[in-house]
């Protein structure tokens, strides 16, 4: 399987286009990387378990857009983009959401 961010992949012939596909993950928060977060918002720096956090969620994004594509019989997704956000739970929760996106083709 060919993942790629460009809209075309060089040397290859596109056959067929089989449709946008997409992929969530949504991490809830936790209150000891908050707090940590919390101390770093203030003595400055970066928060390692949030970067790993959205690491781990993108590359889970990507192997779920990856099979959602073979599902559709695609042998490669191009225009792949990712998107991460929050959604507002209550007043004291946040959800952590990463979106990876693409175009599921054939190529020969």
């Amino acid at each position: 399987m060919i993942l790629t961010t460009t809209d075309v992949i060089q040397g290859a012939v596109i056959d067929s286009y089989l449709g946008i596909v997409t992929a969530e993950v949504v991490y809830g928060s936790n209150f000891l990387r908050d707090f940590f977060a919390s101390i770093r918002d203030v003595i400055g720096g970066r928060t390692a378990s949030y970067e790993r956090l959205f690491e781990e969620g993108q590359r889970k994004a990507i192997e779920e857009l990856q099979q959602r594509a073979q599902r559709l019989g695609a042998n490669a997704v191009i225009g792949i983009e990712i998107d991460t956000g929050t959604i507002n739970v209550d007043q004291s929760g946040v959800l952590m959401l990463i979106t990876a996106t693409g175009t599921a083709v054939r190529v020969r």
